[in-house]
């Protein structure tokens, strides 16, 4: 039977965990959380608990990942401690929207920016008019870049992983070194706008707003696990994925502080609060015209490399469903000549191809973030289900702080959750909906999976 290749070391895994994580979301969603919280020491509380609280995640799943360091992380996490059905429902919520959604969503960021430097050539903007049955479907610019995109980099992860892990390692590296010039520079020139992070707080509304912001963040986040997906490509598993989940977050937490603190620094949190850019915003405050738009050069690296890491990862979750009789048998296969799950980062790219030409994507992302939140408790409780249920089990990491640390990950989610279903209850109805739209599914594979 062939198998994928065990060729990433700790620095690969900490690289992949950064790349996974910072995209568009750091320059982009300033101003949708200071209307939820207009306060500036208390967005940036909320992105050091949001980092902390990712932190606590970490923890767990790299004592998880250690246990099962196979390809599919959470899929065999939720499997090992509640059965096939949760872990089936997660893989589905994966494939349906959650990392195809996701990669969609970051494709189509980046060919935004893109098209701010390379103005796509077309007629009433638009690249292509497509019939089809007498239905005409006519195709953006940002449309077209973004499944190329989507489809350049499926291939490049096909032809090996070591080819997929270069390209992600690169533009991860690029977009770190863009950002943290960026940090250093505008510490170095005389502020525009004056701190106010000790302000008078808000007369109400502020546990919700607190709640909105913390959930935008964990959006920021999101990626943070990818690694413990592609766990069974690692060297020395047990040893350099605790390491490398670790630093990569703390790492991106980090970055993400001392960005925010260079906004407020730029401009007043009203300003920034009007602006669906934030991050070009701010830079253009502090650098003048051509420093927004150097940020933007960087946005556009960074969006692509998070889209990178990404497909890089996420297909590897489709692999062991499919090997296990619960999805489609073909995506099972890893590809003989390259060592690659080729059928499932095919199967991957087509239908993340078709949310972005659709345009479906950004609702269907998010109604399923409530669901992705509730994967999370679940994943996050696996660890005191398999402490009670196998203590004798090898662990090579324990999570540090458990039960304490552990326990402030499930809480923290769970009270996230709860919060959203009331700020948001539209949206994670219809997540929900999206999840119990899974059991006819498992039902119908199920059955045909011999015993």
């Amino acid at each position: 039977m062939v198998e994928l290749v065990r060729g990433l070391g700790a620095w690969d895994g900490t690289l992949l965990v950064i790349g996974s994580v910072v995209g568009t979301g750091i320059f982009l969603t300033t101003d949708e959380m200071a209307r939820a919280l207009p306060h500036e020491g208390l967005l940036l509380l909320a992105w050091l608990a949001g980092g902390l609280l990712t932190l606590a995640g970490a923890f767990a799943y790299a004592e998880l990942g250690a246990m099962f360091p196979r390809a599919g992380g959470i899929y065999h996490f939720l499997a090992e401690a509640y059965g096939p059905l949760p872990a089936f429902l997660y893989g589905w919520c994966s494939f349906l929207v959650i990392f195809t959604g996701g990669i969609a969503a970051i494709a189509a960021g980046f060919a935004e920016y893109l098209g701010g430097f390379v103005q796509f050539a077309s007629v009433d903007n638009r690249l292509l008019a497509l019939e089809l049955g007498g239905f005409a479907w006519r195709l953006s610019g940002v449309q077209v870049t973004a499944v190329a995109a989507i489809l350049a980099l499926t291939a490049v992860n096909w032809l090996g992983l070591r080819a997929g892990a270069t390209v992600s390692n690169l533009l991860t590296a690029i977009k770190v070194a863009a950002i943290a010039g960026f940090v250093v520079l505008a510490f170095a020139v005389p502020a525009r706008a004056p701190l106010a992070l000790a302000a008078p707080l808000p007369a109400a509304g502020l546990a919700a707003g607190f709640g909105v912001a913390l959930f935008t963040v964990l959006w920021s986040f999101d990626g943070w696990y990818g690694l413990t997906i592609s766990a069974g490509e690692l060297r020395d598993p047990t040893r350099d994925l605790p390491r490398a989940l670790i630093w990569g977050t703390a790492a991106c937490t980090g970055l993400y502080l001392l960005v925010h603190l260079v906004y407020f620094r730029a401009l007043p949190l009203a300003e920034l609060a009007t602006t669906s850019r934030p991050g070009e915003a701010a830079a253009g405050a502090l650098f003048g015209a051509a420093g927004g738009r150097l940020l933007a050069a960087a946005i556009v690296v960074s969006a692509f490399g998070c889209l990178a890491s990404t497909v890089l990862y996420s297909a590897r979750v489709y692999l062991p469903m499919a090997q296990d009789g619960l999805f489609f048998a073909a995506l099972g296969r890893v590809s003989p000549r390259h060592r690659t799950p080729g059928p499932s980062l095919w199967a991957q790219g087509a239908w993340a191809s078709a949310l972005a030409l659709t345009g479906t994507y950004e609702q269907l992302y998010t109604y399923v973030m409530f669901v992705v939140v509730l994967f999370h408790v679940a994943t996050g409780s696996a660890v005191f289900v398999l402490r009670r249920r196998r203590p004798t089990a090898g662990r090579p990491y324990r999570a540090w702080g458990y039960p304490l640390v552990p326990a402030l990950f499930v809480l923290g989610l769970l009270w996230l959750a709860a919060n959203t279903a009331v700020e948001r209850p539209i949206e994670s109805l219809a997540g929900f909906g999206l999840l119990l739209a899974g059991l006819p599914a498992y039902g119908y594979w199920r059955s045909r999976r011999p015993d």
